[in-house]
Formats: structure tokens, sequence, C-alpha cells
């Protein structure tokens, strides 16, 4: 592989795969030229600003060329391989750049072959998947409309052959099989060509494709059904499709749709009823109890609902079936916990009988919330005497009873404050204190664990709505579940903890405040870090937020304990960088650190070397190995240490600074922004023992600033580190520089000049001028080209200054200005005189122009997913963030002020100007 990556840049080394792929006698070698061939493709073909082209134009003609027919006359297998690539292919260049796409697979429907129908259908549902979740432009619907215009007629055409053909070999079980198929992927692409907008041709067109969707829907083919329990057959992901089909038309084009509309409530009814609570009709009842949730919630279908004994019969027939915790459930919960998880907790894409069944009454609830209440409440009441009857047999029954109250009581839901808005029918907190505080304090973790994770959720889930003291009252008993062995339960314990600790009280301090937590401080340390050691758990990110997110609200509570928590995160990080998976207990485990450090060393900074003796050795062990996803945490993590010390550069830190200037950490963009703020860190602390004993040094720091400098992405990056060397040099070290700088500037603003150049190159012009004075700025622009002080004034500084936005950005502009109007000889007396006073107006402009408003420095709610800039690339440490600093500091309180004195002194020195 690595010999392949090697050479993969040389030109037709795609179509040498191509043709090994074609070619190869061998199936083992064509599936494994496919396989990467299509790896290839992802990795390669989209072309990035900055970046080179990495397949040359003649590969990229001859790629487009032969790709669609190699991928129809391959063997499943490796269509199902090239159809990916085409789609890679055609989300960058269709239809600009490939217009004939279409046309070439629309002409291999005549063909009559289904292995190449099928080919043409499964590349065309993976190009137009993305239909679904694009937003609207104008270049999204020109391309629809496009393939409409191409594709909804023939596609008609084979969806209605296909159809007959299915009558006609209706007893062969092979033939139907490739039929299915077909009309699986051809309804697929009616979702996706529909979903924007009602197309005139389907609309002209509904009459055939409702009437075969409904009679395939009460289709039953023998021959068609499977024995297997969990995988759905093809009848069932037919049918699943077409009821997301008929959702669709019922949410989105109702009026339309109403003609069709009853005899399809009818069929997905009697689907409902007549169906097995097996897994592999998970999908189809999840599709069709979804649709009569979207149907039930418009308000002209209300009449179809309203009548009690439909309320009743949906009640019983459909959505308490289908809420039971079945043994599949029970399985998942036991030996599959991530996969439960994430779809219990986080709402995953798979869509399960339990969320539709919630989503149904929730739609029900929507007009009818008084009567479906009471019909539930006469089942939840039921359940729980049932349960109250015989606990360890009938234990299920709560357990629905819990999921039926849940789905009630809820009505909005957000990820930060759980649920929003409840419904007023429903006692939440009675409920809490009779049925599920009994659970959380039962003196056996380990009982029935299933009601125990409900209890936890419920929590969770009500947490707005339950009232402080039963919050309060429940941490302790989450402390105790972490201990819990099953790995949902103290999952689930682990992440009600963190989101009750991120909730906020009056005057926006958090709800639970340290004090509160203090008598159990100890027990939630003890348990987070033992339930790190459960089996499953090891690097379970649940836990590592709680970690993270009761340090945070604990605050200077945790110093005691950070001896020994200390040493157990390092270890976890040493564990975890052999091999790391994981990307968010990654994160969280960094940020824990971060907060470690930084708590402690603010009650007493001189304990910043303890830290450093335990982190450095790993990060040695990291940088060493170059465990790519961790450098820029380690950068991170080291700027922060190096920070917090006081005057000097620690001789640990001086022997790593020539190793940061290698160019191969550069070249990974995610190392840029943690490394340019870590070289801001040594500039700061020591710029002058640099200068003193590395000054051999400094080209290679400008050498990064030149790198920087030239790439649109990463300019502002350069401009940080170059304002930095100004800031912090001494003068005279970097004399011999100061030209070529400027020089490398103004060829950039040449080349590209973009706004975030410009108002990163105004801060520097106006740093250099604070730093070095008004007259060294005039008299190095003139140096490099006569008069260029006055272009620069003229051309950049006065039109553009206005742009600059951030409080110290615009200081340092302020102050910059003011002295080139009021400490600058040339701008009195010679052709730069005409300047002074659009300058001053520019000035003006600066100091009257609303303010940015900039982010506050204490980020302790910034909640990590919501980060922008969250990438696998480079995760930005919420808790290593560095204060806003400000190179001008109090020398100037108020720039309005100084221009005032500084104008009373000029004017002083020049009477009657």
């Amino acid at each position: 592989e690595k010999f392949l990556e090697s050479v993969e840049g040389n030109q037709n080394y795609p179509l040498l795969l191509l043709t090994l792929l074609e070619k190869s006698q061998d199936n083992v070698i064509r599936v494994c030229a496919a396989v990467t061939f299509k790896n290839y493709i992802k990795r390669n073909w989209r072309i990035v600003e900055d970046e080179p082209n990495k397949i040359s134009d003649a590969d990229r003609t001859a790629i487009k060329a032969n790709i669609v027919n190699l991928m129809l006359s391959s063997p499943e297998q490796i269509q199902k391989q090239l159809s990916d690539a085409i789609s890679i292919i055609g989300r960058e260049d269709f239809p600009q750049k490939w217009p004939d796409l279409l046309t070439e697979m629309v002409t291999r429907f005549r063909s009559g072959d289904f292995h190449i129908i099928n080919g043409v259908l499964r590349t065309a549902h993976s190009l137009f998947k993305r239909y679904r979740h694009e937003f609207k432009s104008n270049e999204l619907w020109t391309e629809i409309k496009l393939v409409l215009d191409t594709f909804a007629l023939p596609l008609t055409e084979l969806f209605k052959a296909t159809i007959e053909l299915c009558q006609t070999h209706g007893n062969d079980i092979n033939a139907l099989k490739v039929l299915f198929s077909s009309l699986t992927l051809i309804s697929k692409l009616f979702y996706s060509l529909n979903f924007q907008d009602l197309p005139e041709f389907f609309e002209d067109n509904m009459e055939t494709w409702m009437t075969n969707f409904h009679s395939l829907l009460t289709l039953d083919n023998k021959l068609l059904q499977t024995d297997d329990e969990e995988e759905a057959g093809l009848l069932e992901l037919l049918k699943s499709q077409i009821c997301d089909n008929a959702a669709l038309y019922a949410q989105k084009y109702d009026e339309e749709f109403q003609p069709y509309l009853p005899r399809f409530v009818t069929a997905i009814w009697n689907l409902l009823v007549s169906t097995g609570q097996e897994v592999k009709y998970d999908l189809l009842v999840s599709n069709a109890i979804q649709f009569l949730a979207s149907v039930c919630e418009r308000p002209h279908y209300k009449h179809l609902f309203e009548d009690h004994n439909t309320l009743t019969s949906i009640c019983e027939k459909v959505i308490v079936p289908n809420m039971e915790f079945r043994s599949a459930d029970e399985e998942a919960f036991e030996d599959n916990s991530e996969e439960y998880i994430r779809r219990d907790l986080e709402g995953s894409d798979i869509d399960t009988r339990r969320r539709a069944a919630c989503d149904l009454v929730r739609g029900l609830c929507k007009f009818f919330e008084g009567p479906v209440t009471a019909i539930f409440s006469g089942y939840v009441n039921s359940m729980l005497a049932e349960y109250a009857k015989n606990p360890g047999q009938n234990w299920k029954h709560k357990d629905a009873a819990i999921y039926l109250v849940t789905s009630l009581a809820s009505k909005a839901q957000t990820q930060k404050h759980g649920i929003t808005q409840a419904n007023e029918l429903v006692n939440l907190t009675e409920f809490f204190v009779n049925h599920i505080l009994p659970d959380l304090k039962s003196c056996n973790v380990n009982e029935f664990p299933v009601l125990k994770a409900d209890a936890i959720k419920y929590v969770m889930i009500f947490r707005s709505q339950l009232p402080k003291e039963q919050l309060l009252q429940a941490v302790p008993l989450l402390i105790a579940h972490l201990q819990a062995e099953s790995t949902v339960e103290h999952t689930y314990a682990a992440h009600a903890l963190e989101r009750l600790f991120t909730m906020r009280g009056p005057n926006n301090a958090t709800l639970i405040t340290s004090a509160e937590l203090a008598p159990f401080t100890e027990q939630l340390l003890t348990n987070l870090f033992k339930a790190l050691t459960l089996p499953g758990s090891a690097e379970n990110e649940y836990i590592m937020k709680a970690i993270m997110r009761s340090f945070s609200l604990l605050q200077e509570a945790i110093v005691p304990y950070i001896p020994i928590l200390i040493g157990q995160l390092t270890h976890k990080l040493l564990l975890v960088s052999k091999n790391p998976s994981k990307p968010h207990f990654n994160h969280y485990l960094f940020e824990s650190l971060c907060l470690s450090v930084r708590i402690t060393c603010k009650a007493n900074p001189t304990t910043v070397s303890s830290f450093e003796e335990a982190l450095f050795p790993v990060f040695t062990e990291i940088l060493q190995n170059d465990v790519q996803e961790f450098l820029p945490y380690v950068f991170q993590v080291m700027s922060l240490l190096l920070e917090i010390h006081s005057s000097s550069i620690p001789a640990s830190y001086m022997a790593l600074f020539p190793h940061l200037l290698q160019p191969a950490l550069w070249e990974r963009t995610g190392n840029i922004p943690p490394l340019v703020r870590l070289l801001q860190a040594y500039l700061e602390k020591g710029g002058a023992s640099i200068a003193a004993s590395a000054a051999d040094k400094i080209p290679g720091l400008l050498g990064v600033f030149q790198k920087l400098i030239a790439s649109k992405a990463n300019d502002h990056q350069g401009f940080y580190l170059l304002n930095s060397i100004i800031e912090n040099m001494p003068p005279e070290s970097i004399t011999q520089y100061r030209k070529q700088i400027f020089i490398l500037l103004f060829q950039r603003l040449q080349s590209s000049k973009t706004t975030k150049f410009i108002k990163s190159f105004l801060v520097f012009v106006n740093l250099y001028c604070v730093k070095y004075g008004a007259i060294a700025l005039q008299e190095i622009f003139d140096s490099i080209q006569p008069k260029m002080f006055g272009m620069v004034l003229e051309k950049i500084i006065i039109p553009e200054v206005q742009k600059v936005s951030g409080t110290v950005e615009k200081k340092i502009c302020a102050v910059g200005i003011i002295k080139i109007l009021t400490e600058c000889p040339a701008m009195m007396d010679t052709e730069y005189t005409k300047l002074w006073t659009p300058l001053l107006q520019a000035l003006i402009g600066l100091f009257e122009l609303p303010e940015d408003d900039s982010i506050p420095d204490d980020e302790h709610f910034i909640d990590i997913e919501d980060t922008p800039g969250y990438q696998t690339a480079f995760s930005q440490l919420a808790f290593a963030g560095r204060k806003e600093h400000d190179p001008i500091g109090d020398a100037v309180g108020n720039p309005k002020i100084l221009l005032a004195q500084s104008l009373h002194k000029l004017s002083t020195a020049c009477p009657g100007r």
C-alpha cells in the first residue's frame, strides 16, 4: 500500500488500475484494483485551492470516457466500487465538466439487461441522493431541472416495464429478485428527484406512479418471503421506500396528493396491523408509522383520526406493540451497547420502531392531546400495575410505561436543554417521585439494568422540567450508578451528570454549584475514573466528557485530587496514543488535562513544573512516533504550559524549538493553528533569548511566515507569527530581514488581494509603526520604491481601514495612524501632505463605526460539538484558550484621548499650519 501511495502521483496511474481491473484473470486482483481505484478517486479527485492538482487533465478525461462502460460490464462486486467512484467524480464534475454522463447512462435502459440497468440505477441513486439535503440554490435547481429533462421520462417508462415483467415472471424467483431490487432503486430515485419541489413531470404522471406504488404496497408474493428474522427482504425494503415516498407527498404536496391519500392510509394501516415483531420488519414498520405521523399532524387530514375508536385502535394496535422492549433490544442492550446507546441516546439515522411510535404520539397530540393522553394514562396505569404484581417477570411492562410517558410528555426537545416544552396533562414530578426515584434509590445498582437506564434517561431528558431539589437528590444516586456493570447504565449515568452540570441557573451561573457538590466530590471523581476501568468502557467518550465537565464545574475544589488524577490521565493518554480510535474521547481527555493545568496553576503558578514532569515523557513519545491525530493537541497543551511560565523559556522548551520549524510539520494543515500559537508563546516568553542563543533559527522562523503568507487559507496565521516577531524580538535581531518581509507582503498583495489579507496587513503595518515609529515606517516603504509610502496610504490604509474588526486590532490601527499623522515630518511638507486630511477622516471613521462583539474570555460553555473548526485535522481545545493579547497594553487607554493630545502637541510644534 505504501508503494502504491508513493506512485499514485504519476500520470497514467489510474488508467493502469482500470486496465488491470478490466483485463486481469484473477478475480481477487480485480476487486483489489477496484477498491484501490475508488479510494484513489476519493483522495485525489477534488481540486483544492492552494494545493496542486493531483490528477492530470489527460487522466481525468480518459477516466470519464471509460468508467461508465467499464462499470456496467463488470461483475456486481466491482460494479459497486466503480459506481461509488462515478458518484464521487459526479459530485465535483457533473453537470458542468461531465455533461454527457446522464445521456450515456439513460441509453443503457434500452439494453433490457437488468445487470446493466441496476448498475445505472445504483449510480444514479448515489449521484442524486444529495438532493435530499442540499440547500436550495439556483445552481441546484438548474442541475435538477437538467436531470429531470433527461431522466424522468425514461425512469417512468422503466418503472412501468419492470412492473409488467414482475407479472410475466411471477413464478421465477431469480428474475423476481433482480426486478425487485430495480423497483427499490427506482423508488429511491423517485424520492430524491421529488424531494426539493414537486416536478411538473411527476405531477402530470402522478396517476402512473401512485397507482403502481399502491398496488406494490398491497402485493404479497410468497416467493419473496424470507426465513431470516434479522435481515429485511426485498419486499420489505421496497415497501419501506414506498411508505417514505407517500409520506414525502403527504407532507410536502398534500393538495396534489389528496385524491390518493385515503387509499394509502388504508393500505399502510393494514400493513401495520398484519406485520410481525421480527427485526427484519423494523424499517418497514417505522417508515409506515412515520407516514401516519406525518399525515395526522396536517390540519386537513384531521378528520381521518377524529373518531375515538380510531384513536383507541391506533394506540392499541400500533403504538403500544411497537413500544415494547423486544428480545432483540435486550440483546443489543447487553452485547452491543455502543450501537444501543447510539440509537437510544443520540437518535442515530437508524429508524427504530420505538422512535417512530414516539413521533406518532407527538403527531396525534397536536390535535387530540386530551383524548390521547386519557387513553394512554389507562395503558400506563395498567402496565405499572402488572409490573407491581411481579417485578422480576414483568419489568418490561414498566419499561414500556416509562417510554409512553416520555413520548406523551415531550413536545419539543433540544440537545442542550433536554425537553423544553412538555404536555401539561402529564405530571412529570409526581411520576418521578413515585416511579423513577425508587429505581434510582434501590441499593443494588445491577438489578434491572434496563429500568435503571430508563430512570437515568428520564432525569436527563426532563432536567429542565424537574425542580432543582429533585435534581440535587438525583446527583448522588447517579454517582452511585457509575459503578454499574452494565455499559449502557454507567454510560447513561455519566451522560446525565454531564448534562446536569451544564445547566444554567438564574444570572447565568451553573444551576448546580461547586459548593452543592462538595459532599459528593470525592465519590464523583473516584467513580468516574473507576468507570473507565469497567469492561467495554476503557475509551468511553461520555465518561471522559463527564470528567471534563466535573473539573470545569468544581474548579479549585479539584486541586487536592489532581496529584493522583493527573497520573491516571497521562497513563490513559499513553495507552490511547498507541492507536487513537475514538476522536471524541481523545478530545475530552486533552480538555481535562488542560483544565487540570489551568485550575491548579491559577491557584499556584509554580506547580507548572510538576505538570511538565508528568506530561513531557508522554508528549515526547507522541512527537517521536508522529501520532498525527494528537500533535495539534500536544502543541496546544504545551502553549498553555509555556504561557504560565513567568519570564524566560525553560531549557526543555528551547531544546524543542528547532524541531518546531521543520517544514514537514507545517505540511499538515491541522498543525498550523496550534504551532503558530506555540511559536507565539516562545516569542512572548523569550524573544531576547532566541535572538541571543538561537539567532541562526530566525531565517527558519521567517521561512514559516513566508510559507503561511502564500496561502489564502493560512495567511492570517502568518501575520499572527509576524506580529509576534515584530513585538517581541529585539529590533536589531531582525533589521536585516525587514525589507524582505515587506517585499513578500507586496508580492502577495499583487498576486491575490483578499479582504482577510488586507485586514491583517493593516494591523501589521500599524503595529510596526507603533513599535518602530512613523518615520521608520515611511523610510522602509520609500526604500523599496520611491513614493511607496504615499501609495500605501492612499490605496490601502485610507480606503480599507474601516474593514478592520476586533477591539485590539482597531486600537492598534488607531494608534498607528495617530503616529503617522503627528510624528512623521514627511506628512507635513512634502507631496504626502495632501493625504493628511483624508487619513484623519479615515481614523475618525474607524472610531465611529459600530464595534464588533468579541467572545468573552470565559469559554466554560463552549459545547465541543458546536465549536466551529472541529474536524479531525485540527480541534480547538476550549479549555486551552488564550486570553486576547493587547500589544499596546495600558500605554494607551483610549486612542481618542491620545489623538487629541498628539494633535495639540503637533500644533504647538508647527504653529499656523
